[in-house]
């Protein structure tokens, strides 16, 4: 009768790609429960919750399939002028998932990591802006930012029904 296999080894591992997937699988979750990106036109749109930090969600894009957009506070970083913490998010529809595709203005991935990274080094950089983003939309949400917060750039009253997307541009 040969030994039991250790428990441990008994465990499936989940590959870090496998955890990157999740992560923006639970992205989309929190964004589409906290803004519904994909329910907007692109343009400006402010969340206020009276306390001096305002979120505002640049719808850039709607495709069929993905809508671009990026996610700030309502103020510009001192020394660049930039709006900053910023996460530039492509939302896909049809696959429910939210990838922060980079996470400076001028900055992306392979500012930061170079032109041919190695993959795990890349994997590693795309889980920390993901779950950086993860932790940032929850913390919105425990504020009280949200659908409801919500209101185009310049209106004083939620985006009417009308001005909400619907049709899907090819």
């Amino acid at each position: 009768m040969s030994p039991a296999t250790p428990r441990i080894e008994r465990i499936p591992r989940l590959s870090r790609l496998s955890w990157l997937m999740g992560l923006y699988a639970e992205n989309y979750q929190h964004l589409v429960r906290l803004f519904a990106p994909a329910e907007l036109v692109p343009g400006s749109y402010v969340s206020s919750i009276g306390d001096g930090l305002d979120v505002r969600l640049d719808v850039l894009h709607c495709h069929r399939y993905t809508v671009e957009l990026r996610l700030t506070y309502d103020f510009a970083d001192p020394v660049t002028g930039q709006p900053d913490p910023s996460a530039y998010v492509r939302l896909y529809r049809d696959a429910r998932q939210a990838e922060t595709t980079h996470c400076y203005v001028g900055r992306r991935w392979q500012d930061v990591v170079g032109m041919y990274p190695p993959p795990a080094e890349l994997i590693s950089h795309r889980m920390r802006m993901n779950t950086f983003l993860g932790k940032w939309l929850e913390y919105l949400a425990e504020g009280g930012h949200g659908v409801a917060t919500l209101r185009r750039d310049g209106d004083a009253l939620p985006a009417p029904a009308d001005n909400r997307r619907t049709s899907v541009a090819s």
